[in-house]
């Protein structure tokens, strides 16, 4: 079991995220696309019962088929706060990954890794902490700036913190909107985005994102039936 200590406040998780953040491993490349297996992870909340789901599908990277999924139900213990939205979703995350029959092989996460204000966003803190490679592929750039990359697959242009490049807008299909790719932990930026556009087939998103989202709201509508 992976250890997790929930934070009792905003100062300590702030904390905690720094203190991590030395850990994360920025000098590999990472596994190839299309080898292996690759793991979505994806949350759905109902704020009103403060009932939290996660769910883990894992993919064969080649093809793109369920190889094992898993759902998991907890309770939110954190309050909102933008930025520290990881310490909401880790333990129900790490409990639907730990419920796998399969190793996940690089997990990737509906958010953010370095494309953080503390470089230290969802893909990176579970990256470091169950020692996977790990990526963030966003729906928005949070509080960074880009120029529209071109308007072709596979076009991309640098998401900026002032001068630092934290992460990437990619454009996964023709004339859709950009997603929003950063390294968690254990791959670079380059395979990153090129996992990116090998699960993202036929639509903007990855894949992994879409059955993980898809799976985690049905358990979610489960969960809270009653």
């Amino acid at each position: 079991m992976t250890e997790f200590s929930m934070p009792a406040d905003e100062a300590e998780a702030r904390a905690v995220q720094d203190a991590l953040r030395t850990r994360v491993v920025l000098d590999e490349p990472g596994p190839p696309p299309g080898t292996g297996r690759v793991t979505g992870v994806d949350v759905a909340y109902d704020d009103e019962r403060d009932v939290v789901v996660a769910a883990a599908v894992v993919l064969d990277a080649a093809t793109c088929e369920v190889v094992a999924e898993t759902t998991a139900t907890g309770r939110i213990t954190f309050p909102y706060v933008p930025g520290l939205l990881a310490f909401r979703e880790i333990p129900t995350v790490l409990a639907a990954l730990e419920a796998l029959p399969v190793d996940p092989g690089l997990v990737i996460c509906d958010g953010y890794g370095r494309a953080h204000p503390r470089r230290f966003g969802l893909a990176s803190h579970l990256g470091v902490i169950t020692g996977l490679p790990a990526i963030g592929v966003a729906k928005n750039p949070f509080t960074f700036t880009y120029e529209q990359p071109g308007p072709r697959r596979g076009d991309w242009s640098p998401l900026l913190d002032g001068e630092e490049e934290v992460g990437r807008a990619l454009r996964t299909q023709d004339g859709v909107k950009p997603v929003f790719v950063s390294v968690g932990h254990r791959t670079g930026l380059d395979n990153a985005c090129a996992h990116t556009l090998r699960l993202a087939r036929d639509f903007r998103q990855p894949e992994t994102t879409r059955r993980a989202d898809a799976l985690c709201r049905r358990a979610l509508k489960e969960a809270t039936a009653a």
